[in-house]
């Protein structure tokens, strides 16, 4: 039997079975018979009647190669076990011409040492120009490292038609994978590669263009890179503005600590091929507005001033690291920074945010909540530990020295126990302040159209609310999401939405019945009347609650957000003046960009 051509058939991808007395030579086109001699036309002949036609035949795709680089070229021939497929021509996918670059083939290789240093001016005839070039064919099958599977006789035909489109579609999901996440909100924000900090894909590109506001510059920081590459040859990190590149970066290539291009936007490009680790990379960006940005990574210890005000770009809730502690009592100053930040309540992740950090002495333990979608844990005895600066609007604003009352507080319904030697306990309402002993207020029913309504006497600032459930050890009962509605003396009711959405927000609540869970309202509520909806729940409803806030005319402009210095947004609702409800303030639609959030 004749070799296939071109296919390299490796016995042990075949479906079909062979005798046991017929060796693999019958298959690969040498005599069945005998130890260098021709088999016999009547040997080939029974060997091929016993012998099963595969239905399938694997073919190993393999990226282009120049010739200096194949095995042939330097004399080598394939070993025991190998395939053909893996080094002859014929089965190899040879890519197109690319459509840039002076048509040059992209042959993948990595960039002349010339070029890892950062701000090479990019040339047309140097790497630089032929990456420029040839991205668009990298989606191409030459990109596409597949083991396809190849019909025999009976599908070919159905086969060969539907390989153009399979190829196609593969290589369409592989260009541009290796991109994590992007957060961007107006003037800064936070990209990563895919999946990290675990190890980034094999096979992969990932570009992305970032841009600030026109007339600033683009100011970006790399706060981690780990890619496997000690010459940037196939897996780098480069940074492209319109005149200048920046890279590649890898291995041990030395990375700048800061990157301040002359133009407001670049093309963050990442390429990888083979490999075993590596996170791959973090970066941040912001615009000149912002000169003392720090990336997501940065520690409260790696500063030396006792006080200090750093900007922390959108998008580091989510970025792996731990902190440890909470706003009342301080943060550890191992604590990421821009993290403990969010998890106070001083800036909302969406947005980023200048934040002004006090060291003090440390204690002999910090203890860990969860708040704004952030689990702090509980930490051991540092030499120092952190707070932040705020507005000061963050006090109680339950009771406030006056006795707890039905009038205050008020519900859609709730629970009358009878306790196992016969009396009711009510779970009454005046039972949900966070401070009055006992089990909380619990609803008589659980569904989605029960309420409990708070009333705080005159309109306030609400930076925030704390949440527990029945507190009780055999009552596991307690709200996980909820959401808020708010007014004003004769006013509509108004749902509090997203910071730069127009969906209601779903507050993140508790996953037990006992510890005490923080969200923040940002921006803040102006309201009297304050209802909290809850959403899903464990078992029954069960709440206590705290809000979290001031009098309207007790706020340290100076330390607000100056999105929220801009006048609110209207209420559409025709009441006078002094009762209309405020939202402060919510951002407008029609910002220049808005926040993005790409993956």
């Amino acid at each position: 039997m004749r070799e296939e051509e071109g296919f390299g058939v490796n016995p042990r991808w075949l479906p079909g079975r062979l005798e046991p007395n017929t060796s693999r030579r019958a298959i690969s086109g040498k005599g069945a018979a005998g130890a260098g001699g021709r088999a016999s036309l009547g040997a080939r002949g029974e060997a091929r009647a016993r012998w099963e036609p595969p239905l399938y035949r694997a073919v190993q795709w393999q990226e282009p190669r120049s010739p200096s680089s194949l095995p042939f070229s330097r004399g080598r021939r394939p070993g025991a076990g190998q395939t053909g497929s893996r080094f002859s021509g014929a089965a190899t996918v040879v890519e197109g011409a690319s459509r840039g670059g002076g048509g040059r083939q992209a042959s993948g290789r990595g960039p002349p040492r010339a070029f890892q240093s950062g701000g090479k001016r990019a040339k047309s005839g140097g790497w630089a120009g032929r990456q420029a070039g040839s991205r668009e064919s990298r989606g191409a099958m030459g990109r596409c490292r597949r083991r396809l599977l190849l019909p025999g006789a009976p599908a070919l035909a159905l086969f060969l038609l539907l390989l153009p489109a399979w190829l196609l579609g593969s290589c369409a999901e592989k260009l541009g994978d290796g991109c994590g996440p992007m957060i961007i909100y107006q003037d800064s924000g936070t990209l990563a590669s895919k999946n990290y900090p675990g190890t980034y894909p094999n096979y992969t590109t990932c570009e992305r263009r970032i841009q600030v506001p026109q007339g600033k510059r683009l100011i970006l920081k790399i706060g981690d890179l780990d890619i496997e590459s000690q010459q940037c040859e196939s897996n780098y990190l480069s940074i492209h503005s319109s005149t200048t590149v920046h890279g590649p970066y890898c291995g041990n290539v030395p990375v700048p600590e800061e990157i301040i291009l002359d133009s407001n936007e670049a093309t963050i490009h990442f390429e990888s091929r083979s490999h075993v680790s590596g996170r791959g990379f973090l970066l941040s960006f912001a615009s000149s507005d912002h000169p003392d940005l720090i990336t997501c990574l940065e520690r409260a210890n790696h500063h030396v001033e006792n006080e200090f005000s750093r900007y922390c770009p959108a998008g580091c809730r989510d970025i792996a690291g731990d902190i440890s502690g909470n706003i009342v009592e301080g943060y550890r100053d191992t604590s990421l920074l821009c993290k403990s930040a969010i998890h106070a309540g001083v800036i909302a992740d969406e947005l980023g945010g200048q934040i002004s950090v006090i060291k003090l002495k440390g204690t002999s333990q910090y203890q860990g909540i969860l708040a704004n979608g952030i689990l702090s844990q509980d930490g051991s005895l540092s030499d120092k530990r952190i707070i932040f600066n705020s507005n000061g609007c963050n006090q109680s604003l339950n009771l406030e020295g006056r006795n707890a009352s039905d009038g205050q507080i008020t519900a859609s319904s709730f629970w009358d126990e009878t306790n196992d030697i016969g009396e009711v306990v009510p779970w009454s309402p005046v039972r949900a302040w966070l401070k009055v002993q006992g089990p909380s207020w619990a609803a008589n029913q659980s569904n989605s159209r029960q309420w409990l309504e708070i009333d705080l006497g005159e309109r306030r600032r609400i930076t925030g609310i704390r949440t527990t459930g029945s507190t009780m050890l055999n009552f596991n009962y307690y709200v996980k999401t909820f959401i808020v509605n708010y007014k004003n003396n004769n006013s509509k009711w108004r749902t509090y939405k997203g910071i730069l959405s127009n969906q209601e927000k779903v507050f993140k609540a508790n996953s037990n019945h006992g510890d005490i869970v923080r969200n923040n309202f940002i921006p803040p509520i102006v309201a009297r009347y304050v209802r909290i909806i809850p959403q899903s729940w464990n078992k029954r409803i069960a709440l206590k609650v705290e809000l979290i806030g001031c009098r309207i005319n007790q706020v340290n402009s100076s330390l607000t957000h100056p999105l929220w210095q801009r006048p609110s947004q209207s209420t559409g609702v025709s009441v006078r003046k002094e009762d209309r409800t405020i939202t402060e303030p919510i951002p407008s639609e029609e910002g220049s960009l808005g926040k993005k959030h790409l993956s």
